[in-house]
């Protein structure tokens, strides 16, 4: 079976099969942290292109007038259910609409943000010759 075609079918029956659980982790996350309840951040995926990824938002909002920036280990902004969500990688579930889409496959390299493409361009070249995954090896390896 072609990867697209496996791609197509089972991102749209994970997304028919999940769509209860779906809309209660929505739920969870407005009734904790409101609106919005998606986290949405250009990538840039295959051939160079940015696409826009999907997850649930597990972190609070900033302030109003204080620019969000987020450093990797520093949790403050982590919401109790965004933590969960994060333990057990619920927040990457709408992650099957970029598959269904076609910016993203099951498997392939994660996608990066523009900024670390651009800073290292030469190491990038070569991953983005394929469509980015929602796993690959290096996730699973360095889960926590």
């Amino acid at each position: 079976m072609n990867k697209r075609i496996f791609d197509i079918f089972f991102s749209a029956t994970g997304l028919f099969l999940l769509s209860p659980l779906l809309v209660v982790i929505a739920f969870m996350i407005w009734a904790c942290d409101g609106l919005p309840v998606l986290f949405r951040q250009a990538r840039v995926g295959k051939n160079g292109r940015e696409f826009i990824l999907f997850k649930f938002r597990t972190m609070s909002l900033p302030a109003p007038g204080v620019e969000a920036a987020f450093d990797v280990g520093d949790t403050k902004r982590v919401t109790r259910p965004g933590s969960f969500f994060r333990k057990t990688k619920l927040d990457e579930l709408p992650q099957l609409w970029n598959v269904l889409k076609g910016d993203m496959s099951f498997v392939g390299p994660r996608p990066e943000v523009r900024e670390w493409v651009d800073a290292y361009s030469e190491r990038w070249a070569q991953v983005h010759q394929v469509r980015p995954g929602i796993t690959d090896p290096a996730s699973i390896y360095f889960r926590n």
